[in-house]
C-alpha cells in the first residue's frame, strides 16, 4: 500500500466518522463516542500525515507551497476541536461548530486528494510512494497505541 492508498483509506474512515457523528444529537453517547473516535482519527493522522508525507513534500519547490497549506488547514481543524472540547454537547453551539468542523474537514480532504494527491505524484518516485506508506502506516499504528 502507498501513500496514496493509505492516505486514501483514512480519509475514507474519517468522513464515515465524521458523518455517523452529525447524524447524533444531544449529549448523548453516541455523540461522545463519534466525536472521540474522530478527534483520535484526525490527531494520529495530522501526525503521521506530516511526518511522512508533507515533510517529504517540502523537499520540493514544486510541493512545498501545497505542503504548508495543507499544514495550516490542520492548524485549522485542531481550533475547531478545541472550541468542541469547550463546548456543552447538547448546545446549538456544538452542532454548529461540528457540522463547520465538518466542512473544513470535507474541504481538506478533497483538496489534497484531488490537488495534492496530483502534484505529489509529479515528485515522488515509486519507491518514495512505498517508502512513505509503510511509514505513513507504522506511525499510526504508534499514535493510535499511544493514545490507547
Amino acid at each position: 500500500m502507498d501513500i496514496f492508498e493509505a492516505l486514501s483509506r483514512d480519509h475514507d474512515i474519517q468522513r464515515d466518522v465524521l458523518q455517523k457523528l452529525l447524524e447524533t444529537s444531544g449529549d448523548t453517547e453516541d455523540r461522545e463516542q463519534f466525536y472521540d473516535e474522530l478527534k483520535r482519527e484526525l490527531t494520529a493522522h495530522a501526525i503521521a500525515e506530516e511526518r511522512h508525507f508533507y515533510m517529504a513534500l517540502m523537499e520540493s519547490d514544486e510541493t512545498q507551497e501545497k505542503a504548508r497549506h495543507s499544514i495550516a488547514e490542520h492548524h485549522d481543524l485542531d481550533e475547531l476541536v478545541e472550541q468542541l472540547d469547550e463546548t456543552d454537547r447538547s448546545s446549538s453551539a456544538w452542532l454548529a461548530t461540528a457540522k463547520k468542523l465538518g466542512e473544513c474537514l470535507r474541504h481538506h480532504l478533497d483538496e489534497e486528494e484531488q490537488e495534492v494527491f496530483a502534484a505529489a505524484k509529479a515528485v515522488l518516485s515509486e519507491r518514495q510512494r512505498a517508502s512513505l506508506g509503510q511509514a505513513y502506516r507504522d506511525e499510526m499504528d504508534t499514535q493510535k497505541m499511544a493514545d490507547a
